[in-house]
């Protein structure tokens, strides 16, 4: 069985790997390790009837509720002074027999609701003040780190038997009725998901002639049929055609150029240069360049000679690869590619050919390849090896070891791979980060505070405290940080944790937001507060994110390049990769942070740079708002999400219902989608087809209505027609477990329009901090 151990500020202990550094004792690590000696036969017993449970609803809850680190940490909650104390109120307390559901819900029901969330939550918060979970959601990462260890031989070396168990049982879990895979959990097969994922488990042992039910044989042959009756691997997309050249089973031929030369191209006047790409398009287009330009491959052996035989209509050895290049499914298609990149990339790697046969162009392509090492070095220690997410983790490993496979660079990397591999009932899966440790933290903060029983919760608010004090970025990246397409990050905070480090302008903001807060509680009830210095540094790298041509705020860095760049995406899957894009989002939570900084501290030497910056950002927020009022949310389900954010950026640069016409509109947004339960539910189809799609069924989404429910609290929707916001609050109530826990409901998180990703603490987290609005703002709870 398994265990989830978090490493400690100081915590050496409990570090695989002694040589792995870290700038705070790896402060929110968290590996799970195989050690069943600390199980009961009892608790044994609860696991296999979790995993019994979601295998049998598997097609109808495709989501796992994280229940084992749940139970784990459930069972540590009296010897850690976190035990349950209150319970939910009974729903006869809050939904009326007779009367109206339009009515006030009683102050004190509702402290009771609140007091039952927060005694649950705080009990799954680690010691170091972060809270673990689940960040998993898409389905092509395991395959692609299975195939890279397949590759460099070290499969058996990193996953023990008890890991393949746990990745098969995923894999299995999460194929479709149909015998293919989605490319997330919850999606429609494509041939990406279903070529990995077949790959992977033939990699893992599984075999389709098998007689061994264990391995549920069915798995392979249905996949296999799945891929065949579409014409084969030929039409997986782009980055399944990658994974497949490296592993011998797809020809490089049949791939469009991944020139490693574009990183020698000039950078000044030159939108196409990769350094002015979004970072994680470039952080992947970097290894994936120098892999490229090394043909890197695996040793054929008896598998890979099996794969070839197995994913293809057509004989191998008689397959034109030259025609593939742009064969893509239907089902994977997104992103189709214009004309125009199919004409470049055709004439492209003819010159690439071309240039090959020549000693220069040979020379060209070793310097060339040398400078993608350099960066792929800088981003490794920069990032303690962990980098900026688990594509280009993979992909830097495979670069690394193809460049030196006895270096220490390799051993790093893969003391760092646990980091990103998390266990649920549903199996093993490869995370989409090493987790969201501080984004999770920052607003678990703002939850509880909302409430107004932070005096109840000193020891979860200190802890919470201490990570982000932790946690916060206090230096930039070493050299010149234009030489590197770096971003400057003294100050910020990460999505993650310290370590990981990359700085990102919501997370900063987020984490601000949380400090002044926390501040505002005093050392008592929050210990002691950030230090001012560091507070105005995080100020400064906010305002450094904003883009002057917009007034909006991307993710990482500034906008470096034109949207016209977009029509060089070259992966089929997914939208809007090219460059960093101004997002409601990211725009609003600057905003946030920046206002409430300066009421703080309203004679900061950054005073006229805030003054500037909010009002840029608000005419950013007005120019992208959509004529129905909403904003469209990128990183998270969606409408909702994007309009709570919208509303409250709008209200942290002077906005007022009576006064702005904006927000009074995206308020008729949000109640013409309140359903008659009170509730609001929206299906992760709304970020695809970039209209609002109710969930089906009309049942309503926990996460959804506590986002719409925040929004329209804060818009003062309560001195108008308090009638919505009393059914809503009753709607979180009926949804309230008898522990005090939210259910775990359909996917809630997004990225690059297409692509479905876990946020685990996101159905504990909201309601709270929506019923605390509710209770504190509207009932006036004291």
């Amino acid at each position: 069985m398994w265990k989830l151990r978090c490493s400690s500020p100081g915590d050496r202990a409990s570090v695989p790997g002694q040589d792995i550094s870290s700038l705070n004792g790896h402060a929110g690590r968290h590996i799970w390790e195989h050690n069943s000696a600390h199980l009961s036969p009892e608790d044994i017993a609860v696991i296999d009837r979790l995993r019994e449970n979601f295998e049998l609803n598997r097609h109808t809850q495709k989501h796992s509720s994280d229940a084992l680190m749940r139970l784990q940490y459930d069972s540590l909650r009296d010897a850690r002074g976190r035990a349950i104390k209150t319970a939910p109120p009974p729903r006869c307390a809050y939904d009326p027999t007779s009367g109206t559901a339009d009515s006030p819900v009683s102050r004190d029901i509702v402290k009771q609701a609140l007091r039952a969330g927060i005694d649950f939550y705080q009990g799954l918060q680690d010691d170091d003040g972060h809270w673990p979970g689940d960040y998993g959601g898409p389905m092509f990462l395991m395959p692609g780190l299975i195939i890279a260890l397949c590759v460099m031989g070290k499969l058996d070396h990193v996953l023990s038997e008890a890991h393949k168990v746990e990745i098969r049982r995923y894999l299995r879990n999460h194929q479709n009725e149909d015998g293919g895979f989605g490319l997330h959990i919850e999606g429609h097969s494509t041939m990406f998901g279903t070529v990995l994922s077949y790959v992977a488990m033939r990699l893992l042992g599984m075999s389709p002639n098998t007689s061994n039910l264990v391995d549920r044989e069915n798995s392979l042959v249905d996949a296999l049929s799945w891929i065949r009756a579409r014409g084969g691997a030929v039409n997986v997309p782009s980055w399944g055609k990658f994974y497949l050249c490296l592993l011998g089973v797809y020809e490089w031929d049949g791939l469009n150029p991944v020139p490693p030369e574009c990183w020698l191209l000039p950078y000044t006047f030159n939108p196409l240069h990769p350094g002015r790409f979004w970072c994680h398009c470039r952080m992947v287009y970097l290894p994936m360049s120098y892999l490229y330009g090394m043909r890197a491959t695996a040793q054929s052996t008896e598998i890979t000679e099996l794969l070839k035989k197995e994913l293809y209509i057509d004989d191998y050895d008689c397959i034109d690869w030259n025609t593939t290049r742009n064969s893509c499914a239907e089902e994977d298609l997104y992103y189709p590619h214009p004309w125009i990149q199919d004409l470049i990339w055709s004439g492209l790697s003819k010159v690439e050919l071309s240039l090959l046969k020549t000693s220069a162009g040979m020379w060209l392509r070793g310097i060339a390849c040398k400078l993608a090492m350099e960066h792929i070095h800088y981003e490794d220690e920069n990032t303690r090896y962990i980098d900026i997410g688990p594509v280009n983790k993979v992909l830097n490993m495979l670069c690394c070891w193809f460049e030196d496979p006895f270096g220490c660079a390799n051993r790093k990397h893969m003391q760092r791979l646990h980091d990103y591999l998390w266990l649920a009932e549903d199996g093993m899966k490869m995370q989409g980060y090493n987790g969201s440790q501080l984004w999770d933290c920052a607003f678990a903060v703002q939850a509880i505070t909302a409430s107004g029983l932070a005096t109840e919760y000193t020891d979860c608010l200190i802890a919470a405290h201490r990570y982000l004090d932790v946690s916060q970025v206090q230096a930039d990246c070493p050299g010149e940080l234009t030489r590197w397409h770096r971003h400057i990050s003294k100050g910020a905070w990460p999505f993650s944790t310290r370590d990981h480090g990359w700085p990102i302008s919501d997370c900063s903001s987020e984490g601000l937001k949380a400090a002044l807060e926390l501040e505002g509680l005093g050392t008592a009830l929050a210990g002691p507060p950030i230090p001012i210095d560091r507070l105005e540094d995080c100020v400064n790298v906010v305002l450094s994110y904003q883009n002057m041509e917009t007034g909006g705020w991307a993710t990482y860095e500034n906008t470096r390049s034109f949207p016209w760049v977009e029509i060089m995406n070259p992966a089929e899957t997914f939208g809007d990769i090219m460059i960093d894009y101004s997002y409601v989002e990211c725009s609003s939570a600057s905003l946030q942070a920046l206002s409430k900084f300066r009421t703080r501290y309203p004679t900061s030497p950054h005073k006229d740079r805030i003054e500037k910056a909010l009002t840029a950002g608000r005419n950013f927020l007005l120019s992208i708002q959509r004529a129905d009022g909403s904003w469209y949310g990128s990183w998270a389900i969606c409408f909702t999400y994007g309009t709570w954010f919208g509303i409250k950026g709008l209200l942290a640069t002077g906005s007022t219902y009576e006064t702005c016409s904006s927000l009074r509109k995206a308020v008729r947004f949000l109640l013409s989608k309140q359903m008659a339960c009170g509730g609001w539910g929206e299906s992760y189809l709304s970020s695809q087809k970039k209209k609002y799609i109710q969930l089906e069924g009309n049942e309503p989404h926990v996460v959804n209505t506590a986002w719409a429910m925040l929004a329209l609290v804060a818009s003062g929707q309560a001195k108008y027609d308090p009638a919505p916001l009393h059914r809503a609050a009753r709607a979180l109530m009926r949804m309230q477990c008898g522990n005090g826990d939210w259910p775990q409901q359909s996917i809630m998180g997004v990225f690059n329009r297409n692509c479905m990703i876990t946020y685990a603490n996101y159905r504990n987290i909201f309601p709270l901090w929506a019923l605390g609005d509710y209770a504190t703002l509207v009932l006036g709870v004291k």
